[in-house]
């Protein structure tokens, strides 16, 4: 077992594999012990027919959780066999049912004496052991039906890079990373404006000057989103969330969240009550972010951007 002590939980498919494997390999033994040449893969089909039952292939495939291929080669091995006697429905002319054959009826009373034996030794193992691997099989395939373990592994993913990204504040340093990452998505789909141009020049003079503040999320020490905290002379709104943009090698991490989370929290710090923001639709990721913190669209709106085609507000 030295292999799994130093790969850890991450390899339990390829432990469990092997588990599958010992106990598949006597499991063969185990069937010409009774005197039956049976093969272990059947038993699942073999079961389920054996009530005496016919199904088609697809209900069979439904009730012991296999494909529909896996369950079409085995009933086609075991019809091969002498297993196996099937039939067309033909109520409808397409529906092929499968029934065990006189052979496997035959066989049904020995292979139960078999299941019989079995069950008997599989529970005196589950006696021996520390630790109920039946039920903890069935924990398990319920847990990872509510949540499979791909969506786990990005969770953790999340997690462990959210490590490496810190949010700092804008320096001078960062003007030009602040001016490309927005031209980059705003010339995805659009012209750059005269206005965009205003606070991409000038950072220092349009937002920071007047009461505002950047912010600059890194990623592994490399600067890789901005979001901007524009102070607004409006009477009903206090501040703007402006100028979001995340690298494109960078985005799948949460930082275009975090960048807005930031800048949400200093509008909350700084008193504010109502934060402002103007976006467009095809921006899905950023309206799913915004939506998130809780922003609501506006019924009436006038925008300052050409392709402004949403605006929203979050009371803070």
């Amino acid at each position: 077992m030295d292999f799994f002590d130093q790969t850890g939980k991450m390899a339990i498919g390829s432990r469990l594999r092997l588990l599958t494997d010992r106990l598949t390999a006597d499991a063969a033994d185990i069937y010409r012990l009774y005197g039956n040449d049976f093969k272990p893969k059947w038993f699942p089909v073999f079961f389920v027919l054996a009530g005496g039952e016919a199904k088609t292939v697809t209900s069979i495939a439904h009730e012991i959780g296999h494909s529909h291929p896996s369950v079409s080669n085995i009933v086609k091995d075991m019809k091969a066999h002498g297993l196996i006697a099937d039939n067309t429905e033909h109520s409808d002319g397409r529906c092929n049912l499968v029934r065990l054959s006189e052979k496997g009826i035959g066989m049904a009373a020995s292979i139960r004496e078999t299941c019989d034996d079995v069950g008997s030794a599989v529970d005196s193992v589950c006696r021996e052991a520390a630790h109920d691997l039946w039920r903890a099989i069935d924990e398990w395939e319920r847990l990872l039906a509510e949540k499979s373990l791909l969506q786990r592994v990005k969770e953790a993913r999340k997690i462990r890079e959210k490590a490496d990204i810190a949010v700092i504040p804008y320096e001078p340093c960062h003007k030009e990373l602040f001016k490309s990452l927005n031209e980059d998505w705003i010339k995805q789909h659009w012209e750059v404006e005269p206005h965009d141009l205003d606070y991409l020049d000038h950072p220092q003079e349009y937002i920071i000057d007047k009461g505002g503040f950047i912010f600059v999320a890194t990623y592994k020490g490399t600067s890789v989103g901005v979001c901007a905290l524009c102070k607004m002379d409006d009477p009903v709104y206090d501040y703007e969330l402006a100028k979001l943009a995340v690298s494109p090698e960078a985005q799948g991490k949460g930082i275009g969240l975090l960048l807005c989370e930031t800048v949400v929290g200093k509008a909350k710090e700084l008193g504010a009550k109502r934060l402002f923001l103007e976006s467009n639709t095809l921006l899905k990721p950023a309206i799913r972010i915004y939506r998130k913190l809780g922003f609501k669209e506006l019924s009436e709106y006038h925008p300052a951007y050409e392709r402004g085609d949403i605006q929203m507000e979050l009371s803070i």
